[in-house]
């Protein structure tokens, strides 16, 4: 154990001393632990790798970093596996119903393993949409010393001096039904777009929960941005063992170091960069597990006094390649130093000095406030008849022009028959698109509906067709897409009234939603309405009976989180 340590109590070597703890200790014996072992703190690495998706397959890699970093800063290193859906690759399908929920799967499997085991810390390797919250949640759960190590984006594709990222594959489904581009062109998109490891390339979810947790304070300055396949997040890897060891011998644990201040910061961060939406889902969430209450209003709130300085894919040019270049997350930090909030970080300094000690190396990736891309920050919520507990839209992916819109509705009650209906021409310019029972409960599981929305930007409607929903979105949408509308169709919220033809209209500035119906006529259809069948198998059965609303994060009922 390091000099000057010798006498923390560690919970690990509590559990396990004397006669009693003789059974642990012949059992991790086998293991390969030694006397000399049971004295220093087990340090426990929450690995996500698999073999399927990109932004895990580098991670067998970087966790014999971490576990190099513990072994040499006096821990020993545990290992255990937690499950990863990639959201791309169950786009679209049935599956797709499994990403959301799979979050809680992840909190709770690294709760049972940490707290089964007695760990005093842990390092949660980590990428993606769900896996990432799901690890965060259980950061301040389960309340002990903890470091996230997000492993990185990938590399942006290339074709014909264009840079492509898996939104590019998406898109091109609908370009090539516009005779925009050819079937080898499609091909070509398709074999280019996604070149290796990683999170994929742009400012989607994956990436900006990645931008999250650094702003919250829980990994180590850069992590967010440095790219899968390089090696400082070798580097990054190892001295997250080490700090985790440091972190466990200090005890310092995490809801000692994130509190409502630096949710305040991540989120006025996430508007910054024009983040996901599913920021709105997953930041509550993951603030309930420490002990925070954190409201839908907080995003718009924080929305309206940050400026969009970043504008990365979908929403602009840039890639996250060049926002690592151009400083990551703490030059983001340094434009948005004035407003900030004191706030700690596992490496010990405030994150106001990080802001300090850092600048922006590129000036057009990484604007000051005096040319920001837009004067509000990325995100919006909107409320109205139709959305009575809210709905979130990325407003830094909208076109001046569908600010406000005004439209017919295109009704539908699951995505394939709004996609086929855009496929085969059934949908024209300034139709608003609805795809509903597509929430929480109704799906259940809240899918993404990345394939209608790309089909639209395809197809080359962006820019004249909205699409509303109580589903979700990728982070890799653009255009004037709607989400998380709340209460559900499935609850009984007015998107359930609405019929073909109605009028919808949306106003951006004025944060409202509404369809031109009266409330009488509302609850007449909604008296009338048929709630689709839909099968939820398993563990979907059991979510659809215990989720709540998206406008409070999704979460499932019934759980207490500690006090303080």
């Amino acid at each position: 154990m390091p000099e000057g340590k010798k006498d923390k109590v560690l919970r690990s070597a509590t559990a396990r001393k004397g006669i009693a703890g003789a059974p642990a200790r012949g059992l991790m014996r086998a293991v390969g632990m030694k006397d000399g072992d049971f004295e220093k703190p087990l340090i426990a690495i929450a690995n996500s790798f698999n073999t399927i998706v990109p932004g895990h397959i580098n991670m067998d890699k970087l966790t014999a970093e971490v576990r190099k970093g513990i072994e040499s800063a006096g821990g020993v290193p545990f290992e255990f596996g937690v499950p990863g859906i990639c959201d791309g690759i169950a786009m679209g399908l049935d599956g797709m119903r499994y990403s959301l929920p799979s979050r809680e799967i992840v909190a709770d499997g690294v709760e049972a393993m940490l707290e089964s085991h007695v760990a005093d810390g842990w390092v949660g390797v980590t990428n993606c949409d769900k896996i990432t919250p799901g690890m965060l949640m259980a950061c301040g759960r389960v309340d002990i010393p903890a470091v996230m190590l997000t492993a990185g984006p990938m590399m942006p594709g290339e074709y014909k001096g264009r840079r492509l990222d898996v939104i590019s594959i998406f898109e091109a489904i609908g370009e090539l039904r516009a005779g925009r581009i050819t079937q080898e062109e499609f091909e070509q998109v398709e074999c280019r777009a996604c070149p290796g490891p990683g999170s994929c390339a742009g400012l989607f979810t994956a990436n900006t929960m990645a931008c999250m947790t650094e702003a919250l304070g829980l990994s180590v300055p850069g992590c967010a941005t440095t790219h899968a396949d390089s090696k400082e997040k070798l580097a990054q890897a190892r001295k997250s063992g080490e700090l985790a060891v440091q972190l466990a011998l200090d005890g310092r644990r995490p809801r000692g170091i994130v509190t409502a201040d630096s949710f305040e910061n991540a989120i006025r961060v996430d508007n910054a960069i024009g983040g996901s939406t599913n920021t709105c889902l997953h930041l509550p969430a993951i603030a309930r597990e420490f002990g925070v209450d954190l409201e839908l209003e907080a995003f718009d709130r924080l929305s309206r006094e940050t400026k969009h300085i970043v504008a990365l894919r979908p929403g602009g040019n840039h890639f996250m390649i060049d926002l690592d270049r151009a400083g990551g997350i703490p030059a983001v930090l340094s434009v948005l130093a004035p407003r900030l909030k004191k706030a700690r970080t596992v490496t010990g300094k405030d994150i106001t000095e990080i802001a300090k000690e850092s600048c922006v190396k590129d000036s057009d990736v990484v604007r000051d406030l005096d040319h920001a891309y837009h004067e509000e920050g990325g995100i919006a919520v909107l409320t109205g008849n139709l959305a009575e507990e809210g709905c979130v839209i990325k407003q830094s992916a909208v076109v001046q022009s569908m600010r406000r819109f005004e439209g017919p509705a295109r009704v539908f009650d699951t995505e394939k028959a709004a996609t086929d209906a855009m496929l085969a021409g059934k949908v024209k310019p300034g139709d608003a698109v609805v795809i509903r029972y597509q929430g929480p409960k109704g799906a259940p599981g809240m899918p993404e509906m990345l394939g209608p929305t790309s089909v639209i930007a395809g197809l080359g409607l962006s820019e004249s067709v909205a699409l509303i929903t109580d589903g979700r979105f990728s982070g890799g949408t653009r255009g004037l897409s709607i989400g998380h509308v709340s209460p559900e169709a499935y609850e009984g919220g007015t998107l359930a009234a609405v019929r073909d033809k109605d009028i919808i209209r949306v106003d951006l500035d004025a944060r409202e939603i509404e369809v031109l119906i009266s409330q009488k006529e509302a609850k007449s259809r909604l008296r009338e309405r048929k709630v689709p069948k839909r099968d939820a198998p398993g563990y979907l059965a059991r979510y659809r009976a215990m989720v709540g609303s998206a406008s409070r994060g999704a979460v499932l009922g019934n759980v207490d989180t500690k006090d303080d």
